[in-house]
């Protein structure tokens, strides 16, 4: 039997709009008819594409597939428009979040091979790792980028994937950072711009000054890697971070790195849901990317 776009119209609708009765005053049916008209295509696909949560409707699985499908479909009357101007291509979506602190620099490299594709569109997202994580639970992420793993219980079915794992460096201006002192000489006598105490990286470093019985002076304790990029170019004080943070800093020369590194690793990862309908471009990116790793539990 084939679908009904009639169906499928008004499901795209509700999805929209996220509540039923809102919709039907709009399209001026009653609510119990666009139920109807909702059930019927769900019993056509042979899958919910709703699922209430107290007054709302969240979509399913199912019906986010059904929605991507639905808005390529309904975008074609504005193709047919554009067609002789060569403007109306169907894109395909990605939705991807990132945690809100993480390196810019390292966000577009990891993407660049969807970005530069013309029949993918990126929906770019930022917030904090609860944020993110609900987002991808209720399927309005397909990929989350952080630098830390998701929690691991039966309750929560998120995968880790690392992609990529990077010594951090010491950085700074070239009238503060002299290249070739030693770490612990450095340690010393100038002051740092740190990670908050909740990250892996300032843990590390935490643990390298007490083995060499230095007390390094804290400039300031950062959670924003754009904000430990600026502070370093202004010369607050020296800067533990990948060096991918801060490359256009030193490629210019505004910035130098230690010679002498830490030897302590950021790690990267791609967080992703068990889907029974992932999505086919989440794969590829993670195949395609430039550090292709995988963690997955």
């Amino acid at each position: 039997m084939p679908l009904n776009y009639h169906h499928l119209r008004y499901f795209w609708a509700v999805a929209h709009d996220g509540n039923l009765t809102r919709t039907a005053q709009r399209l001026n049916l009653s609510q119990s008819a666009l139920s109807v008209q909702i059930k019927q295509l769900e019993e056509r696909l042979g899958h919910p594409l709703f699922e209430r949560r107290g007054r709302q409707l969240h979509l399913t699985e199912a019906g986010r597939i059904a929605l991507d499908h639905a808005d390529a479909i309904f975008s074609t009357g504005q193709e047919l428009v554009a067609t002789l101007q060569e403007t109306g291509r169907t894109r395909k979506a990605l939705r991807v979040g990132a945690l809100a602190t993480l390196s810019r620099n390292f966000q577009i490299g990891f993407l660049r091979p969807i970005l530069a594709r013309m029949d993918v569109e990126v929906i770019l997202r930022s917030g904090s790792p609860t944020e993110l994580l609900e987002g991808l639970a209720t399927l309005n992420l397909d990929l989350v980028l952080m630098n830390r793993e998701a929690p691991d219980d039966s309750l929560t079915p998120f995968e880790t994937h690392r992609i990529a794992e990077q010594e951090v460096s010491i950085v700074g201006t070239p009238t503060r950072l002299d290249p070739d002192r030693p770490i612990r000489e450095l340690l010393g006598e100038q002051p740092f711009i740190l990670p908050t105490t909740d990250s892996s990286v300032r843990t590390a470093f935490d643990a390298m000054a007490s083995r060499m019985s230095v007390r390094p002076q804290v400039a300031a304790e950062v959670d924003d890697m754009a904000m430990m990029r600026l502070l370093a170019r202004e010369d607050i004080g020296l800067s533990l971070v990948a060096p991918i943070v801060v490359q256009d800093e030193l490629a210019s020369g505004r910035l130098v790195e230690a010679r002498e590194h830490p030897r302590i690793t950021e790690t990267f990862y791609a967080i992703t849901l068990r889907r029974r309908f992932p999505n086919p471009l989440v794969q590829e990116l993670l195949t395609t990317s430039a550090n292709p790793g995988s963690a997955a539990r």
